[in-house]
């Protein structure tokens, strides 16, 4: 390919030079000879101090966001009027615009997006469709699995997985939508077929800074990001924000959908909730479909009814959905039992939100009032760097939901932990519950398990399916199930086991 076939579509202002094209980056530690270089302005840094890096790398040619930027000698070379797309174009013409030979499907909310994912996807697979999926915990290519970086990567790694993915049959993607990645157009140019809205509650305004922004971020999904809008839209109708985008998501889709616990397009009826499963009819636009699956709680309902309205209109039959659901793929790290054979249960999950809060705690109250009654003690804390506001209201979500709240560490980054706990403590504190507060989320965690007794249940939240913690001092390994594991064995408990129970 050469440079005038690589930024062919591009909003490119001007131009001179041609080269051909062997590869291209946005970074330029991974430059290599014959490569393109994308400098574009980002949130932390600006890629146009690097083309000269760049070019010592091997760079041959350069697309940049700067009109101030002089043409580098026998450098090919373009001004691009905005980094990102023009990254985002760029990338889909060297990958010879995979995403255009895919049927993908977005997943857009505050909480439920990585389960709802997990969900479309397995219902499609175990339709026989061909699949890849891109989330939050890993990515997945015609059943290859492979650890996810970021929840919505940029562009070129986008267009590089679909491209692998196309490269193995798979004709069906399904990715999770960051409301980062559409602010920041990250996802510029990927054309959805299907589009899904499950919630928006209180998170990232450290980004967004108010929700109306962080709604209107949301609601590019459904407009169109650089491509035509989604063909169908489907919108949690429970959800307070629903009536906002059900209205936008008409004006520019063909069809809208919306579900809901008990009145939407798609809800549940004669709902009954065990110890094993969830069982409930599923009420559709075209029939009744009899359901049963092992996922547990009222919030994995709305996921499952999400999922399968994605699944029908991608062209799944009833009968197909009602039977892939009892074999449902579950996410890593949504409530993950851990067992060591301890007569209380230790859950993993990621709610890192005050309404995610509020779900696993309800979720785990029905838990424990079917086995005979206990307690719910969680262990929760908030990241650092990150919004402040949200911290009061996850621990007054915490207080009102559980027995015994253990206050921890989450990912403190840049902040000092005690001043992260201390912005959590109002909130908590105003609920009246019983509280522990613990920096060290190691020996938090044995706190929890040291305090638990017969028929408790022990709600580790917030790093779910994480593999490390981030501090002052910089990125180390930390993982829950492990962490609990070890604390479950000093404390004299058996062989240890995984189990897998799951919310959203």
């Amino acid at each position: 390919m050469d440079f005038f076939q690589l930024i062919d579509g591009a909003e490119i202002l001007a131009c001179a030079g041609n080269a051909g094209i062997h590869g291209l980056d946005y970074d330029s530690r991974r430059i290599q000879p014959g490569f393109c270089f994308v400098a574009m302005r980002g949130g932390t840094t600006d890629g146009n101090k690097y083309i000269d890096t760049a070019i010592q790398a091997g760079a041959v040619a350069v697309v940049t966001d700067s009109a101030t930027e002089p043409p580098r000698k026998d450098i090919a070379w373009a001004v691009a009027a905005h980094g990102r797309r023009a990254l985002a174009k760029l990338s889909a013409n060297f990958y010879k615009k995979p995403a255009e030979k895919l049927a993908i499907t977005g997943v857009t909310g505050t909480n439920g997006k990585t389960t709802t994912t997990y969900l479309i996807e397995s219902l499609l697979r175990q339709s026989g469709r061909k699949t890849a999926m891109v989330g939050t915990v890993e990515y997945h290519i015609a059943g290859r699995v492979m650890p996810a970086p970021h929840t919505t990567p940029e562009s070129l790694e986008l267009n590089r997985v679909f491209h692998e993915a196309v490269s193995h049959g798979v004709t069906e993607a399904v990715m999770e939508v960051s409301s980062h990645a559409l602010a920041q157009e990250r996802v510029y140019g990927v054309p959805y077929d299907v589009a899904v809205f499950t919630n928006l509650t209180r998170d990232h305004l450290d980004f967004h800074g108010t929700m109306e922004n962080y709604f209107r971020a949301k609601a590019c999904l459904f407009r169109g990001c650089g491509t035509e809008p989604p063909r169908v839209a489907i919108i949690n109708r429970d959800d307070s924000w629903s009536e906002q985008l059900v209205k936008l998501a008409h004006k520019h889709c063909d069809k809208v959908f919306t579900y809901g616990l008990a009145s939407g397009d798609f809800h549940a009826e004669k709902l009954e909730m065990t110890s094993t499963g969830t069982r409930f009819e599923m009420v559709t636009p075209e029939r009744r479909i009899a359901v049963f699956s092992p996922l547990l709680g009222k919030v994995n309902v709305y996921n499952l009814l999400a999922a399968s309205a994605a699944a029908m209109e991608r062209g799944i039959h009833a009968d197909r959905i009602s039977e892939a659901i009892t074999h449902v793929t579950r996410a890593p790290g949504r409530f993950e039992r851990v067992n060591a054979g301890q007569p209380f249960s230790v859950i993993v999950d990621y709610a890192h939100t005050d309404d995610a809060l509020r779900n696993v705690t309800s979720l785990a109250r029905e838990f424990v009032q079917q086995a005979g009654g206990g307690r719910v003690i969680t262990l929760f804390g908030c990241g650092g760097d990150r919004d402040k506001t949200k911290r009061p209201l996850m621990g007054k979500a915490a207080g009102e939901g559980s027995d015994l709240v253990i206050l921890t560490s989450d990912n403190p980054r840049s902040e000092e932990p005690k001043a992260i706990l201390n912005d959590v403590l109002p909130g908590l504190a105003e609920t009246g519950a019983q509280f522990l507060v613990e920096p060290d989320r190691k020996k938090a965690i044995g706190m929890a398990v040291a305090n638990a007794r017969l028929g408790d249940i022990v709600i580790l939240a917030g790093k779910g399916h994480e593999k490390t913690q981030t501090t002052r001092e910089g990125v180390h390994p930390f993982d829950d199930v492990k962490v609990a594991l070890q604390a479950l064995h000093e404390a004299g408990y058996g062989t240890p086991q995984l189990h897998g129970s799951h919310t959203g």
